[in-house]
């Protein structure tokens, strides 16, 4: 019998490069490879590459130097790099770094499979006509109880600071039908939570019966199938939320109280430097009809602190921005230019100036965090346990709202549904006893 041939994914960044990882191995396996949790045991090594985070290429090539001594060692070993950093780099990769046999685009990984077959060093960037999701095979069964599902992939946006729309492309939204397919599947196999994934996920436009789908209905019809407890969207532009999508938070009881709503900015200035083609104003009624379908809403945000031309006035134009809403949480980073980007031909600000509003903006986030978990200590919550905790007879889940939770309960099952009445709030987790088993 033929020994199987292992495979190590080595993912960077976002949830949708998690999902594609997924994928990739499950296109591999189909040709006889296994994963695997050591790098030194691969036959394959894929690095799943994120250009939206600072330095994305420099990590890049510090791990190809790693894993050089590896395939000098190992001469039949094969080194492939995808996603958004072999987008936007292609045939640079292979100069750069002779380790790297194959470079593939988020667009075509479908095809890596006869990619790895044919052998030599290969490069495969291109925007192919056809739906990659249906050349690949379905989804395994899985070990958790959650599972991401990419419905929407690439951005018609073309925000300033923003390379997704040049290594995703332009938008496009997966046909309803196969969605539903996907998510009943997963549900058959134990998953109990959806996260629906896409660069601009509200602007989900697919087919479906009788037309066009937004999100909103895409929702309302998974939300029909028996078993799916719990559904989740990421990421959001403030532009797409429309009525319906809104409504939708309010009615559709398994749609979690959880929004990731990045804004960037509270300067209308700097709003309009980075293209984002909405006010500060505008989010903020946003923010108030949101909460007016569903009251206990979690809101979470994306900033970028720095931004060419960001004067003392606007950074505190987006401290204000940041007081008047009270964000649950946030992702902040300082300014780094993308290559191609229209910012990136901007003269950046000092880094100290750019380090020090970072610090202030994390310091107010982290205080609006920690509150917000406060507030939530004596409240009864629903938690989906996903993992054992790191003490004997605990168990570990995310909240409706998407707190990692600690309980006590040494007869818990992964994928089951408790009900916690939260004790304790720590730095980035809460502590809760149990008060009954919901199913």
């Amino acid at each position: 019998m033929t020994e199987a041939k292992k495979l190590f994914v080595k993912t960077y960044g976002c949830q949708m490069n998690v999902y594609d990882s997924e994928r990739m191995a499950e296109a591999l396996g189909a040709k006889g490879y296994v994963t695997t949790e050591t790098v030194e045991d691969a036959d394959l090594v894929l690095l799943n590459t994120c250009h939206i985070r600072e330095k994305a290429s420099e990590k890049l090539y510090s791990d190809l130097g790693r894993l050089r001594a590896l395939k000098a060692a190992r001469p039949g070993l094969k080194i492939g790099v995808a996603g958004c950093v072999a987008q936007a780099e292609g045939e640079e990769i292979l100069r750069r770094a002779p380790v790297v046999d194959l470079v593939v685009g988020p667009q075509a990984y479908h095809r890596l499979p006869a990619m790895v077959e044919a052998g030599g060093r290969i490069v495969d960037t291109e925007f192919p006509v056809e739906d990659k999701f249906s050349h690949l095979p379905e989804r395994r069964a899985l070990r958790g109880p959650t599972a991401f599902l990419t419905v929407q992939e690439g951005c018609d946006k073309f925000c300033a600071f923003c390379v997704v729309p040049y290594t995703r492309g332009a938008e496009v939204s997966r046909p309803v039908a196969r969605l539903l397919d996907e998510a009943r599947k997963l549900v058959a196999q134990g998953v109990r939570e959806i996260t629906l994934l896409g660069q601009n996920v509200n602007a989900y436009h697919g087919e479906g019966p009788g037309g066009t789908w937004g999100l909103a209905r895409l929702v309302r019809e998974l939300a029909g199938i028996a078993g799916l407890d719990r559904i989740r969207y990421t990421t959001s532009h403030p532009n797409d939320m429309d009525d319906d999508l809104i409504a939708a938070h309010g009615e559709v009881p398994q749609l979690m109280p959880y929004l990731h709503l990045p804004v960037q900015s509270g300067s209308d200035r700097i709003l309009k430097a980075m293209n984002r083609k909405h006010t500060a104003e505008q989010y903020l009624r946003l923010v108030e009809r949101i909460r007016a379908a569903r009251p206990d809403i979690l809101l979470s945000s994306d900033f970028i602190v720095g931004f060419p031309g960001e004067t003392d006035a606007d950074f505190q134009a987006t401290l204000d921005l940041i007081r008047a809403v009270g964000f649950g949480a946030a992702f902040s980073f300082k300014y780094s230019a993308r290559p191609g980007t229209p910012a990136a031909e901007k003269a950046p600000l000092p880094a100290e100036v750019a380090d020090a509003r970072l610090q202030e903006l994390q310091a107010l986030i982290t205080a609006q965090q920690q509150a917000t978990q406060a507030a939530m200590v004596g409240r009864e919550v629903t938690v989906l346990y996903e993992k054992p905790g790191r003490l004997p007879g605990q168990m570990v889940g995310k909240s409706d709202h998407l707190h990692a939770v600690h309980v006590p309960d040494p007869d818990g099952r992964i994928g089951e549904i408790v009900r916690v009445r939260v004790a304790a709030s720590a730095p980035n987790s809460l502590a809760g006893a149990l008060i009954s088993r919901a199913g």
